[in-house]
């Protein structure tokens, strides 16, 4: 019988020892095994990591070249940069079933027990041992690093209380109750933010690591376990929280380096597979590329504002908030006016701000801004970022003067018209208010290429917040919108882009 071709549900009819010798079975480490498959999903150019976007030239190649190695990982990387869904998806390499002795605290390996109870069980009952099989799925434990995290949690201590109840002695292997790395005996144990770790705990970690072993309380214990650790820190962990020691670190095989998407594709197809919209009336709302765009932008313009911290890094958990951020905002505003379906709007970007707030880590200069200004900014500077995409620079076409395309809407904010495009407006009234900016519409449908006729208005929309941010206009947040109205005039009103209020607050 070739074991390697049995499928699952035939596993599970084998019960006892004598039936999986049987069978043809044979031990392999959790490395081997790992391996083994990768080598099989490579040469069947099958993906092994699903949903994982951007590294496919970069640390996917890494991680699979240290699984062909057998080495320990480190992932190493900012916030928000999928390290722990790699880690999960490792599981998809191991073999479906592993049998087990029936009973064994540590999932000994029927051919290769650990624990004296596997053994006496094996040494008394022979090929009638009762064996189980465990799943993939379950051979993953997973634990956050925090410095209260004890060697018991991980490594084990005596029972005391286990002992007084089975009537042990302390010299009995017994009396231990082992904790999560022995019980993760043929797994993948994953430890997230390993520079949390105190060092003394880190310390423990060595020999399990080098000679596979562990120490409880000065017992003669020698466990070999089989386990594939994969860890994940941050670099900024290095210097801030905590440090990886160098032993450990040394003991460690590979480290690979994770990054943020490189390209507004990737991280708009990250974006659209997590965002939770489930529930939502997508097919009532209309959401332009640019808006998209716009989302990512943010992001980038984040990871190279002065105002936030480089080190810590923009999670891809921002763009993925704002989205449904956004989302709502139409949505809420469908069933404020009682309307069939909307269009998204740029000035549906204030809602995003708490999405942008919460995961931005800023510097004392932004500190002293205020969180919601520099979201504020950061919204402007993705505007401006993406407008010459579309429209020709506004400062560019002022030096012109007679091919100025932009001088009918200027003119008209010149003499004192103004423009309030409110979040909860209807449609109808958003439109109306457009429209009535002259030449606004011509210079949209004159740039914009292929235009659809839904998205007129955000782009109408989108050249005013251009021109805004090139200092043409002057823009003000209001409390539930935007105000356009000429910059002249707007020179003799003190306050900041939003109102006095939203600086203070913020």
């Amino acid at each position: 019988m070739d074991y390697s071709k049995l499928a699952g549900k035939d596993l599970l009819k084998i019960k006892t020892l004598g039936e999986l010798k049987a069978a043809g079975y044979q031990s392999k480490s959790i490395k081997e095994e790992l391996r083994q498959n990768l080598i099989h999903k490579i040469k069947n150019k099958e993906n092994v990591f699903e949903g994982i976007w951007g590294y496919e030239d970069t640390v996917i190649p890494d991680i699979e070249r240290a699984i062909l190695s057998r080495h320990n990982i480190n992932l190493l990387g900012l916030r928000g940069q999928a390290k722990t869904r790699i880690a999960r998806q490792m599981t998809h390499l191991l073999d479906e079933y592993i049998p087990v002795v029936e009973g064994s605290e540590l999932n000994d390996d029927p051919f290769a027990p650990l624990t004296t109870f596997s053994k006496e069980l094996i040494q008394h009952k022979g090929d009638h041992t009762p064996i189980t099989w465990w799943h993939r799925d379950d051979r993953y434990t997973e634990k956050l690093a925090t410095p209260d995290v004890s060697v018991a949690d991980l490594i084990g201590d005596v029972d005391p209380i286990k002992a007084a109840t089975m009537k042990l002695s302390y010299n009995d292997e017994r009396v231990i109750h082992y904790g999560l790395v022995p019980r993760s005996h043929r797994s993948i144990f994953v430890i997230n933010e390993l520079p949390d770790l105190q060092a003394r705990i880190q310390v423990a970690l060595f020999n399990i690591l080098q000679e596979g072993d562990i120490q409880i309380r000065g017992f003669k214990l020698r466990l070999p376990l089989d386990i594939q650790f994969v860890f994940t820190a941050n670099p900024e962990d290095y210097t801030n929280r905590g440090s990886i020691v160098t032993p450990l670190k040394d003991r460690i095989e590979s480290q690979i380096i994770t990054h943020y998407p490189k390209s507004i594709e990737i991280g708009k197809r990250i974006t659209a597979q997590e965002a939770k919209l489930n529930g939502k009336p997508l097919d009532k709302i209309h959401v332009p590329v640019l808006m998209k765009d716009l989302i990512e932008q943010i992001a980038v313009e984040a990871r190279k504002s002065e105002y936030v911290d480089e080190k810590s890094g923009v999670s891809a958990r921002l763009t993925i908030s704002a989205y449904e951020n956004l989302i709502s905002a139409a949505e809420r505003r469908i069933y404020m006016n009682n309307e069939e379906n909307t269009v998204v709007r740029i000035s549906d970007l204030i809602g995003v701000i708490p999405a942008i707030t919460g995961k931005v880590e800023l510097v004392y200069e932004g500190e002293q801004e205020g969180a919601g200004l520099v979201a504020y900014t950061l919204i402007g500077k993705a505007i401006r970022t993406l407008f010459t995409d579309f429209f020709p620079s506004p400062e560019l076409k002022k030096k012109e003067k007679a091919n100025n395309l932009y001088t009918l809407p200027l003119s008209w904010f010149g003499e004192g018209n103004t423009l309030d495009l409110l979040a909860s407006q209807s449609d109808k009234e958003y439109k109306t208010l457009l429209h009535q900016v002259p030449g606004l519409e011509s210079i949209v449908t004159k740039q914009v290429k292929a235009l659809p006729e839904r998205e007129k208005e955000f782009f109408m929309e989108f050249a005013l917040h251009g021109l805004a941010e090139y200092s043409q206009l002057s823009k003000k947040m209001l409390d539930t919108g935007m105000q356009f109205k000429d910059l002249f005039s707007s020179m003799f009103d003190m306050g900041t882009p939003g109102d006095e209020d939203f600086d203070e607050d913020n």
